[in-house]
């Protein structure tokens, strides 16, 4: 399929600080097709979080552009591009949900700065709550909830006002890796079910193998290497993705090899 849906040309931004600048993007070309889970990998500091960020213009970029749909985002009002964020849905590590909302308040959050009717927004949301599976903690607060679950709700709250797209940024750094596994078999089973896609940013190669459909492999602000999961997994070109994908196989040898014993 070469159904292109996000589009990011000849992408560029930089930071400027009192002391230097420090350019964090270097030319980015990336297509992200409709209905597809794409995998953005990096180690720390590679870019991968700021370029999640320019395409829903959380920052702006200094050049470039970045296209959802028949929508050049970067060429948006700010009027246009607050109506078209309505359509990006994101979730972050750390969650962000509002500790003083109940999980039905937090996902109801985002309808209600659309204003979306009150009968509209509860609907909406008991839908959200049984998609995500957290109907029983309904009136919970997030200080009551497991992370797996406190992801779920930033999931829900993404979800809310029926996005075209989700990023998702580091989205199971934080979790142990059982729950790791439940949040990305719910994104894999919303992508199927919804028809959405979803760009994954991560530094985990384990998430992007399981569950990502195509990938990049990101290093000092530039794209070295991208392509189906499964060729770039048997054949890396790029010293980083071969880095990657060889510290991923020790783990693994390693791990057979103590089990065996």
């Amino acid at each position: 399929m070469e159904d292109k849906f996000i589009e990011v040309k000849q992408l560029y931004k930089t930071f400027h600080t009192k002391k230097q600048d420090i350019e964090v993007l270097k030319g980015i070309d990336l297509s992200v097709e409709k209905g597809e889970i794409y995998g953005i990998v990096g180690f720390s500091g590679a870019g991968k979080s700021t370029l999640v960020r320019c395409i829903n213009r959380l920052e702006e970029p200094d050049s470039g552009s970045v296209k959802i749909g028949d929508k050049e985002i970067t060429a948006l009002g700010k009027a246009q591009l607050n109506e078209q964020r309505r359509k990006i849905g994101m979730i972050f590590q750390q969650f962000n949900l509002f500790d003083s909302m109940t999980v039905a308040q937090n996902i109801a959050y985002p309808l209600k700065l659309t204003g979306t009717s009150s009968k509209e927004a509860d609907a909406r949301v008991e839908e959200m709550l049984a998609l995500v599976g957290l109907t029983e903690k309904k009136n919970a607060y997030p200080g009551e909830l497991s992370g797996g679950q406190k992801q779920r709700v930033g999931i829900a709250r993404a979800l809310a006002n029926r996005p075209d797209v989700l990023l998702s940024d580091e989205a199971t750094s934080a979790l142990d890796p059982q729950t790791t596994l439940s949040v990305l078999d719910l994104l894999k089973e919303i992508n199927k079910k919804l028809g959405l896609t979803i760009i994954l940013i991560t530094h985990e190669l384990e998430v992007i193998k399981y569950t990502c459909h195509r990938m990049a492999v990101m290093e000092d602000g530039k794209i070295l290497e991208k392509g189906p999961v499964r060729d770039i997994f048997q054949n890396p070109e790029c010293a980083t993705a071969r880095n990657f994908i060889g510290v991923y196989n020790k783990f693994r040898s390693d791990y057979w090899q103590e089990d065996a014993e």
